[in-house]
């Protein structure tokens, strides 16, 4: 059910032959509470008696405008109805109001202020504009998520001075207030709400507006407080109780969640929604209730036929690959599969059907783990991450959403794409962290892409130079690299090591053996300097008091030994010393803590 703000218009009152009497306020009061079905209806029994009813047909319109389909639809709906109301009743004003309502949603603002204005220009007295119309067009305004809200205000506040107690102008001005920024925290929005209770103490949607406000700010006490407030005005509000079943849904109290769902659903008798079903088959995902879930969303589709929301589609799929995982933990492969196969044709049918405004980033999350379980390729789960980290539109969530995917990747060793995403969150970050490089080297490490990986380690020894991670990581992705492309690069990264490490002794004991084990060996074997060999024999000797006594041993050999040949003048041969072992990292959001062995 979309969240409903709903203008005003007086009416009088109209009878239908043979039924009970109708009226526009009726109309408007459902579309206050929420009842979408029941406000429509009332409308078009309006118009079944008077088709040239300016008023009914303007908020059936609005009702189009609040209905639960997908803004195509409801844009086409309302436009057809203006445009038909307009040629019918001679271009009336409001109408004129209506229809710039819908292209201001279209986004076509030039197209909407000249309607507007020509709505002003026929209503316009000594007085100045006409508060009825000037409140339609701040309904209008406020509806939008880049109207000029300034300029709505302004219109309201004008409209609130001629008829201070006009509750519908009261809430509009509420609304706009909040839009333009002038809500936070209270302040105008508050006030104006407040207003419209004391104009009308049983105008029940003026609490649900301070509820709403009140859910901005995250003070949960005054947001049930109001929701509260406005059923008791109004017994059948069925907004706030819409709200109030989420409230406790999202809190796992789902006991009370039911008992508000069933308020929900009686408040709109004598009319049905099947849509309301669907609420109930996401109460029982919520309990883990995967059969009931299937059960009373599959209801759903063999009543809506083609009709049948995305949504729908998205629980299901859900719902089956929750319950094929539970299957594949018990043991039971051969019932998963079938259930995971389930799980993708409903994920096949919700990307066929999606509405482009309830799809988010965490579909393409749900589709790769399905992918995973029904053969998909690592290609297509990583086109999913990609996919789907356009959808989020804040730098924490994109990151929050690329973690997801890197950490599947990780898990399943599929370096090459856990090193894509990490490329992905670096250029994404204003300043990535070095835990940020860190992954990203060892990915490539992982992946024994040790040229990328030695890349990235001196970045991180330029960006972070007071870091030993850099320093260390270059030169054991050049150790290894050495021995195949014997491109000497690993003697200048050890020797750099060195002197970082030499600083502290004991804070990088690991990396200063490292360094000059590795030196040691290059200068006896492949350099053939037995002086330097004997220098880095011996630093390594004091440091690695463990072993000293064995590496004097080596110490005493040299000296012991003839005079080494020459090297010679290219190449630099293989340091006959232990490779480091790859380490096993382990990372704080502060801090990158390394073992290494070897």
């Amino acid at each position: 059910m979309k969240k409903t703000t709903i203008t005003f218009l007086t009416a009088g009152l109209l009878f239908i032959s043979g039924v009970k009497a109708q009226t526009i306020q009726e109309g408007m009061n459902h579309l206050y509470a929420g009842r979408i079905k029941n406000a429509s209806n009332v409308f078009e029994q309006l118009l079944a008696v008077n088709p040239n009813d300016i008023n009914a047909t303007y908020w059936l319109g609005q009702t189009q405008l609040e209905s639960d389909e997908i803004m195509n639809s409801r844009l086409s709906g309302a436009r057809r109805i203006y445009e038909k109301g307009i040629q019918s009743t001679n271009g009336a004003p409001l109408l004129q109001v209506g229809l710039g309502h819908v292209e201001l949603l279209e986004g076509k603002t030039n197209e909407a202020r000249q309607h507007f204005e020509t709505a002003l220009t026929m209503t316009a007295n000594k007085k100045g504009n006409d508060p009825v119309i000037a409140t339609a067009i701040g309904r209008a305004i406020t509806d939008s998520k880049t109207g000029d809200f300034k300029y709505a205000v302004k219109l309201l506040e004008d409209a609130a001075t001629k008829d201070p107690k006009n509750t519908e102008t009261l809430l509009q001005l509420g609304n706009a207030y909040r839009k333009a920024g002038e809500g936070s925290g209270g302040g105008a929005a508050f006030t104006t709400y407040k207003k419209a209770l004391e104009a009308n103490p049983g105008f029940a949607v003026a609490s649900l507006r301070l509820a709403q406000l009140f859910e901005s700010q995250k003070n949960w006490e005054q947001v049930t407080a109001y929701l509260n407030e406005a059923t008791t005005k109004d017994a059948k509000f069925t907004a706030a109780y819409y709200e109030l079943f989420y409230y406790n849904f999202y809190r796992s109290k789902f006991t009370e969640a039911e008992d508000y769902l069933k308020k929900y659903i009686d408040s709109k008798l004598p009319v049905t929604d099947i849509q309301d079903q669907f609420l109930y088959a996401q109460l029982c995902w919520a309990r883990k209730d995967f059969a009931c879930a299937t059960s009373k969303a599959e209801g759903v589709i063999a009543a809506m036929g083609e009709k049948t929301k995305p949504k729908v589609y998205r629980l299901l799929a859900d719902a089956q690959y929750q319950k094929g995982v539970a299957e594949k933990a018990k043991g039971d492969s051969v019932t998963a599969a079938t259930t995971f196969a389930n799980a993708k044709k409903f994920s096949d049918l919700f990307f066929a059907k999606k509405n482009p405004e309830d799809y988010i980033s965490n579909d393409h999350k749900l589709r790769a783990d399905i992918m995973s379980q029904t053969g998909g390729t690592p290609e297509e789960i990583y086109n999913n991450y990609v996919q789907g980290v356009e959808l989020d539109t804040t730098v924490t969530d994109k990151v929050d959403f690329l973690k997801k995917g890197i950490t599947y990747f990780k898990d399943k060793k599929v370096y090459d794409k856990q090193a894509l995403l990490l490329e992905k969150i670096i250029t994404l970050k204003p300043t990535p962290t070095i835990n940020d490089y860190f992954d990203l080297m060892y990915a490539y490490y992982n992946n024994d892409m040790n040229s990328k990986s030695r890349e990235k380690a001196l970045l991180m020894r330029e960006k972070f130079p007071d870091q030993v991670f850099g320093y260390d990581w270059a030169f054991r992705n050049a150790v290894i690299l050495d021995t195949v492309k014997r491109d000497s690069i690993a003697v200048p990264d050890a020797l750099i090591l060195y002197a970082f490490a030499e600083k502290d002794t004991v804070k990088f004991k690991k990396e200063y053996i490292n360094s000059v084990k590795y030196l040691a060996g290059y200068y006896i074997n492949t350099a053939k300097n037995k002086e330097k060999a004997i220098e880095f024999f011996t630093k390594w000797k004091d440091a690695d008091t463990a072993n000293a006594e064995k590496i004097q041993g080596y110490i005493d050999q040299i000296r012991k030994a003839p005079a080494p040949k020459p090297a010679a003048s290219k190449g630099t041969g293989k340091a006959k010393v232990p490779t480091p072992k790859k380490p096993v990292t382990t990372k704080s959001k502060t801090a990158v803590t390394t073992n290494t062995g070897g």
